[in-house]
């Protein structure tokens, strides 16, 4: 009996300094992408895949070199296996909608920023590419309610009084389109002024 124990305790040493040295791998990969020094991050995130094929974050920050490198192909294979791993990544939903982005497929792009808002409510980043993909399918008024989603987390996000700004003027709310625009301008996005010139101090448009 006292030798399966102790067998038993080697094995969950062993798996648990297997799990540990993964870890290290994909953290030493993560601060290398961060540099910019993208071979070297790649060889640790390689090595952490090969030391433990579960480990999602590895999959994960792999996908985001190849995503750097415009692999579109190859960084969605990587984030749906660091799904398949761990379903509740939100940041992998999110960073695979924006190669679904980058390939025109807005349908798809939105499901995954659903999938992150829903495991990160406050996912700011996730609403505002949502309101963008729902922009490019015109649909105005549920991309005008993420951008107003954001401004509830954060009411100084400039972005987000940007995007609603254009958004609301596309969909016929000139006055409060404006208004956005004017707010984005005050927080100091001042390319904000230049459409207000153009857009919102035309003659003969409505000023109610």
């Amino acid at each position: 009996m006292r030798k399966v124990l102790v067998v038993v305790g080697l094995f969950c040493v062993t798996l648990t300094g297997f799990s540990q040295t993964a870890k290290e791998h994909t953290q030493k990969g993560r601060e290398l992408l961060e540099k910019e020094e993208y071979v070297e991050s790649l060889l640790n995130l390689n090595k952490a895949i090969e030391l433990d094929p579960n480990y999602a974050s590895a999959y994960y920050f792999r996908g985001n070199i190849k995503a750097q490198f415009d692999d579109r192909h190859g960084a969605m294979k990587d984030y749906n296996t660091a799904l398949e791993k761990n379903p509740k990544m939100s940041e992998a939903f999110f960073a695979r909608g924006n190669v679904k982005m980058k390939l025109q497929d807005y349908y798809g792009a939105i499901d995954d920023y659903t999938a992150a808002i829903a495991l990160n409510e406050n996912f700011v980043e996730a609403y505002y590419n949502r309101g963008k993909a729902k922009q490019y399918l015109q649909a105005y008024q549920d991309a005008i309610n993420d951008c107003s989603k954001i401004i509830a987390i954060n009411k100084k996000n400039v972005d987000a009084y940007y995007m609603r700004g254009l958004l609301r003027i596309e969909f016929g709310d000139l006055k409060n389109g404006c208004l956005d625009l004017s707010k984005a301008g005050e927080l100091g996005d001042l390319k904000a002024y230049e459409l207000i010139k153009e857009k919102c101090n035309q003659k003969g448009q409505d000023k109610d």
